[in-house]
């Protein structure tokens, strides 16, 4: 394809540069386009003249002849014009040796011919007087036109050194302008530069009063926020404790119509309540022997670590390590495949979260700080083994207000049965959140 189109274009090029002309016999003919001249030149036309005859005398003064033009010019060209020869100029007339000797000795021509006589003495005089008179004359005006142009040079110069003086003058006039320029434009630089500098301070004062009015503002407007989130907490806290009161309300009027539905039924049932309250009562007795004996354990290790801490000079001391008799449990985290320790972890931060504890930690809180993780060893009895810090906040007050609010809610449920068969003592370890309210995560 592109092999024909090139084909193509060449054929059409050779047909549009092809010209129709007349040729004999009446047939057209072909004539190619780069064949017929573009432009019109004229032919070269030289023509020669005959050589001009020599004259065999020359008049004195001739008359320059005009210029011979060969072939008259060309429409477009310029003709040429050969100049004339110069004219000779006339000889000087002689002079005589009289009158060259007249001229010598003084500067009075005085005509004299050859054929004059000796003049008379007295004339002679008075000739001589009167060139005499005539010398004085041309040298006293000799002497003024001196004078005069001593007097002109004299004007001359004095109108020099005026023009010299003036022009010193101007220049002292331009340099004490242009120092005088010079202090008014420092003048005005100092003054702009103070300007600009008084200008400088006056905005840096500006932007630091608006900065402090920013942050006046964000610090009013973060106050508003939190005293709207603390006013919105109290309110949370106080609409769940009525949900709550609430609901033991209802759960409370629920159990006395399920006990009055119950005293309805029939008499024959009665006995076996009765036996089942006695069978209930003494599965109470044996719960409450348990309490007790648990508390007794509790008791008893605290006095052991009691005695231990004394022994070891630390009367401060709270923490019991631990032993191998003792049966210990770990909660690390929110979910585990005991359903019984995480029950019991659940209800003990809700007993945290819910008891209004937050006023104990609201300063402190207030300061920049770590949310800290926090691990609680717990007893069976539902007294507090120990409080450890995994993570501090790294504000002093915030952890020891953890503490008060940790032993404020001391002691806590006992484990129920199936937990208490399976430890002594469980280590719980939550993250304490702390904004508006206590979170343990």
């Amino acid at each position: 394809m592109p092999t024909a189109v090139l084909v193509s274009m060449l054929v059409h090029v050779l047909l549009l540069g092809i010209a129709l002309g007349g040729q004999s016999f009446g047939l057209p003919g072909l004539n190619f386009a780069w064949k017929e001249p573009r432009f019109g030149v004229d032919d070269l036309r030289i023509s020669l003249a005959p050589a001009p005859a020599e004259s065999v005398a020359a008049p004195p003064n001739p008359l320059p002849a005009p210029a011979v033009v060969d072939s008259p010019p060309a429409p477009g060209e310029m003709a040429a014009v050969v100049p004339p020869p110069p004219l000779p100029l006339p000889a000087p007339a002689p002079v005589s040796t009289p009158v060259m000797t007249a001229l010598k000795q003084s500067d009075v021509v005085l005509p004299v011919s050859p054929e004059t006589v000796a003049p008379d003495p007295r004339v002679q005089a008075r000739a001589r007087q009167e060139a005499v008179r005539e010398a004085e004359l041309a040298a006293a005006a000799q002497r003024d036109a001196a004078q005069e142009e001593q007097a002109r040079l004299a004007q001359v110069e004095a109108a020099k050194q005026d023009t010299a003086r003036q022009e010193a003058r101007k220049q002292e006039a331009a340099r004490q302008e242009l120092a005088q320029q010079t202090q008014l434009d420092a003048a005005r630089r100092a003054q702009q530069e103070a300007a600009r500098q008084d200008a400088a301070q006056q905005e840096a004062a500006r932007q630091e009063q608006v900065k402090q009015a920013r942050l006046e503002a964000a610090r009013q407007d973060a106050a508003r926020q939190e005293n709207a989130r603390q006013e919105a907490a109290r309110q949370e806290q106080t609409r769940q404790s009525q949900q709550e009161a609430a609901r033991q309300e209802q759960a409370r009027q629920a159990q006395q119509e399920a006990a009055r539905q119950e005293e309805l039924k029939q008499a024959p049932l009665r006995q076996e309540q009765v036996k089942q309250a006695l069978a209930q009562q003494a599965r109470a007795d044996q719960e409450a022997a348990r309490e007790e004996r648990l508390r007794a354990i509790g008791q008893q290790m605290k006095q052991e670590a009691a005695q231990r801490d004394a022994a070891e000079g630390n009367p401060s001391r709270s923490l019991l390590p631990g032993f191998s008799s003792l049966r210990r449990g770990y909660l690390l985290s929110r979910a585990d495949a005991n359903t019984a320790l995480v029950q019991y972890a659940a209800d003990m931060a809700r007993k945290i979260e819910l008891n209004l504890t937050f006023d104990m930690v609201r300063e402190a809180a207030q300061q920049p700080h770590v949310a800290p993780i926090v691990t609680v060893a717990v007893r069976a009895d539902g007294s507090v083994e120990k409080v450890t810090f995994v993570v501090a906040s790294g504000v002093a007050r915030l952890d020891q207000a953890i503490r008060q609010v940790i032993a404020s809610q001391a002691s806590y449920a006992a484990f129920p049965p199936a937990l208490a068969r399976q430890y002594d003592v469980v280590e719980i370890r939550r993250t304490w959140v702390i904004d508006t309210a206590i979170r343990l995560q």
